[in-house]
């Protein structure tokens, strides 16, 4: 009838079934295949016994900045993993691509690689230690920390001598110079606050920082552990007197200023004035001579209680001590002829 739409010829009906059968089919075949590509790569990418590194954990670094096709090509190259492209869509897939974290990281042998994603954004980086020995002046700190290669940077702080603990620090590849620097001083400030308020009464000390400065001198006048309070002692009792302290590392830090003479002090450096020799000046110099360990800076807020007023080598590493100039020169000609 006029109006009414004409009918699809049979043709094209047929045309038309086959059409959307064959995309069904091949819809289907799509999300099949991408059902069990899923599946393989979730396979792989849970999947244990992925690397087999020996027995023990292996270290894997990542630099600061490395992008994740770097870090996934890196895995499988030195055989973390098993599929670089497996371990990049797992970790996108987590969110977790901007989370790889800078460092060197223990990962456990035969992990997943979703293990691997873990141990690299939420693991403890692999830490490496540097020992500071006590007694070295910030000069000589700084040159030792400017050999590490595990460091970074250039040491741009200047803190003051006497300021940074003798200690081992642990820290992980990469860390700045003067990152370290900072947790040293920071070290020293808080020994120093714990040891000062359990410090003798009636120290000739007024402050923290002449704590340090007479520390520094028994930190270098002995390696002792058992002598150090007996040194302290007698340095405590000479400023009790007015004495002179008359330290020898007080010339040599008079004359090199943290840098190491190299030779025996000359005769006539004795009496060579500078701020810091102690044979010329009274009381204590303005700064430490070198940077004190916790023994020492202890054995100096709490010396041995002596009468002690002179002590001189007594040849065998050690220190003899005596009460009076006539005892310490007798001590001094036992010396000289061991030499």
């Amino acid at each position: 009838m006029p109006g009414e739409a004409d009918s699809l010829p049979p043709q094209m009906n047929s045309k038309s079934a086959i059409f959307f059968m064959r995309l069904k089919i091949l819809v289907s075949a799509v999300i099949i295949t991408a059902f069990f590509m899923s599946v393989a790569i979730g396979t792989l990418f849970f999947l244990p016994l992925q690397n087999d590194m020996g027995n023990e954990a292996a270290v894997f670094g990542i630099e600061t900045g490395s992008p994740l096709p770097l870090i996934a090509q890196r895995l499988e190259s030195e055989s973390f993993i098993s599929n670089k492209y497996v371990f990049r869509f797992g970790v996108q897939l987590f969110g977790n691509a901007g989370r790889l974290k800078a460092g060197e990281f223990r990962i456990p042998t035969r992990s997943s690689m979703y293990c691997i994603m873990q141990v690299l954004t939420e693991g403890q980086a692999v830490l490496h230690s540097v020992t500071i020995p006590e007694g070295l002046s910030n000069i000589q700190i700084f040159n030792l920390l400017s050999y590490s290669p595990l460091l970074e940077g250039d040491i741009t702080r200047t803190p003051s001598e006497g300021s940074l603990l003798p200690e081992t620090y642990y820290f992980p590849r990469g860390s700045s110079r003067d990152a370290l620097i900072m947790q040293m001083e920071k070290a020293m400030r808080q020994t120093l606050d714990q040891l000062w308020e359990k410090r003798a009464p009636n120290l000739p000390l007024k402050s923290q920082e002449e704590a340090v400065v007479l520390a520094s001198i028994v930190e270098k006048e002995t390696g002792i552990a058992a002598e150090r309070s007996l040194v302290a002692s007698v340095f405590i009792n000479r400023l009790n007197k007015n004495m002179r302290l008359q330290s020898d590392p007080t010339i040599i830090y008079g004359l090199k200023k943290g840098e190491v003479l190299g030779r025996p002090i000359r005769k006539s450096e004795i009496k060579k004035p500078t701020a810091h020799n102690t044979y010329v000046i009274r009381g204590l110099p303005p700064t430490p001579i070198a940077n004190p360990g916790r023994l020492a800076l202890a054995a100096t807020l709490n010396p041995a209680k002596t009468e002690y007023l002179y002590f001189v080598a007594n040849g065998t590493g050690g220190h003899v001590f005596a009460k009076t100039l006539a005892a310490h020169n007798k001590n001094v000609k036992n010396w000289r002829r061991m030499r």
